[in-house]
């Protein structure tokens, strides 16, 4: 292993590792990012895996990000001399791995790029220089000799439109850069401690993939024709190579799950134009907390007469506004005028912009929607300037408003239906009434809740039930902090009332309601009657609730005489 450090405001190392026959990992070792991507937050730092594969020709599979630039070529020239090298796999454009693209091309302009057809379109885009390309599609193979033979696989969307994995069928390898990643920053090379990355490898799917599980099915369904897998050379975090088929499966049962609902949502964006990629997933990790399947189309590549079969499967439909003036412009335009063209008034639509400086103007587009008779699921998102983290909550708001809507009958007809013995005997169990207040950097939240029970005394600690579907579950992560305040008894209803009520997307949900900041940077409600200053531990995952168990770190009561709230209820399957 070489380990190379570089002082910086940020931790910033390298690892140079064989993993299989002739196959090398570069690794990128970013030990301090707190944010990525969706701007979410980061409790471990992340990685950019890069990985050489020698044979009669020699292959590399991505690069790195541009921070690592002197750091990441003082390691590639310990593996190989880069004018040895004659192809580089793209498994996908975006600029964390291959930030040092036009670099390597500027050392080596003989190397052929291979990528998707979409891919080599982008990086036309941004290396402005002429490069050999070879494009691949899904079964295609590029053989570099001594047994290393590269079998292609598209897999669009996990989470870049342009994605491939390239299996090489001499090592049983499979690199799938940002699929079966996760944002963990450990200089262990490999998967062997299950239980500490499991946290973040589930985040991570939330976060990037969730939003495309149907994507991930397809692309497993390939990856499962392939022949045997023994190691996972992903993009970011460990390499999976121990617990390979439990990681895979988890993907796999979560995909299933997520796109079991009876109903779908296409959210359109286009990745190369503005904020619109990272816009977009944050509105579709909103709808998809709902239960609510999600289907990410890039118009940028998709086929205008693929549009109508998914809109006509669609019972929601989320539109990122377009530029006004691209070279490819009138293709978009086409586009959505075929998607205008299918739409029908009984499915629910969500309007946003994607801040790359040219959009289109939204209201022109609104009053069209609103002419064809459809219903606005959330205020058109209007952005003004560059996206930061509340604009992110307001997106993922957004998307659990629309995906509310679209399970609202359901839920009702279940309550009528399942109002049971058994369910009335559930609705006996009483619990105290509490308030969950958060602060996570710029974003915000606040929830009633009941399910609160003491879970240990050393640490002193407790768990709290949480819907999937609540906006402030995005703030209650592994190591989050938030207070939990807890209520008086017959002084509680002022409270109760206020966040009862149905905030709108991006709503200031502590407007009129007198709080004070803990030591924790979160709310404490004034006029609760006592609070507790808290971190999240671990979550366990119950059907459409996490369960949180968190550890307490400071608390006080402000009336010793005072008698927590309690709540009862009627029946066991709704609050």
């Amino acid at each position: 292993m070489v380990t190379t450090p570089i002082k910086t405001t940020q931790r910033l190392t390298t690892q140079v590792e064989v993993i299989a026959s002739n196959t090398t990992a570069i690794r990128s070792l970013d030990w301090d990012r707190d944010r990525f991507d969706i701007e979410f937050g980061l409790q471990n730092g992340t990685t950019y895996n890069s990985y050489v594969i020698e044979g009669e020709k020699n292959a590399l599979v991505d690069t790195s990000h541009l921070k690592f630039k002197q750091l990441y070529f003082d390691c590639l020239n310990q593996v190989i001399n880069p004018q040895d090298i004659d192809y580089l796999i793209i498994s996908h454009t975006e600029p964390d791995h291959s930030g040092l693209v036009k670099d390597l091309l500027e050392i080596n302009p003989h190397i052929t790029v291979v990528a998707s057809k979409v891919a080599i379109q982008f990086l036309e885009g941004f290396v402005h220089l002429d490069f050999k390309r070879q494009i691949v599609k899904n079964g295609d193979r590029l053989d570099l000799g001594n047994g290393h033979v590269m079998e292609f696989i598209n897999a669009p969307n996990l989470h870049w439109p342009d994605t491939i994995f390239s299996y090489d069928h001499g090592t049983q390898t499979i690199f799938t850069c940002d699929a079966f990643g996760m944002h963990y920053c450990t200089a262990q090379l490999y998967d062997e401690n299950l239980r500490d990355i499991s946290p973040d490898y589930r985040f991570y799917y939330e976060c990037l993939m969730g939003p495309n599980a149907r994507s991930v099915l397809s692309a497993m369904k390939r990856m499962s024709e392939l022949g045997e897998i023994t190691l996972v050379a992903n993009g970011h975090g460990p390499i999976l190579k121990h617990n390979v088929k439990e990681l895979l499966d988890r993907y796999y049962r979560w995909s299933n799950e997520q796109s079991k609902g009876e109903k779908s949502v296409a959210v359109f964006y286009i990745s190369d134009y503005g904020y619109s990629d990272r816009l977009s997933q944050a509105i579709a990790k909103g709808i998809t907390k709902t239960g609510i399947t999600v289907e990410m189309i890039d118009l940028n590549g998709t086929d205008i007469h693929e549009i109508p079969e998914i809109i006509g499967k669609s019972a929601g439909i989320v539109l990122g506004m377009p530029p006004l003036t691209d070279q490819n412009n009138a293709q978009i335009s086409n586009k959505m005028g075929a998607i205008l063209a299918c739409v029908n008034n009984k499915q629910i639509v969500g309007l946003y912009e994607s801040y790359g400086g040219d959009d289109e103007p939204i209201d022109p587009l609104t009053t069209k929607l609103q002419d064809l008779g459809l219903t606005s699921a959330f205020a058109a998102i209007r952005i003004k300037d560059t996206p930061h983290e509340t604009t992110y909550q307001l997106c993922e708001e957004s998307g659990v408003d629309l995906g509310q809507i679209l399970t609202k009958k359901a839920s009702i007809k279940q309550r009528k239906a399942l109002d049971s013995d058994l369910d009335k005997a559930i609705g006996r169990i009483s619990g105290g009434l509490y308030i969950i207040t958060a602060q996570k950097r710029e974003a915000s939240g606040a929830m009633l809740a009941s399910w609160v029970t003491q879970a240990s005394f050393d640490p002193p600690g407790f768990t709290v039930a949480v819907a999937k579907d609540r906006a402030i579950e995005s703030l209650l992560q592994v190591e989050d902090t938030f207070v939990l305040n807890i209520l008086e008894e017959g002084k509680y209803q002022p409270l109760m009332k206020h966040f009862l009520k149905r905030f709108p997307p991006g709503a200031d949900r502590f407007a009129g309601v007198k709080t004070q900041v803990g030591a924790n940077g979160s709310p404490i409600l004034i006029d609760a009657l006592a609070y507790l200053e808290c971190e999240v531990v671990s979550r366990m995952d119950c059907g459409d609730h996490w369960v949180v168990y968190s550890k307490v770190t400071n608390g006080r009561v402000s009336k010793p005489d005072g008698l927590t709230a309690v709540h009862h209820r009627k029946v066991g399957n709704y609050y």
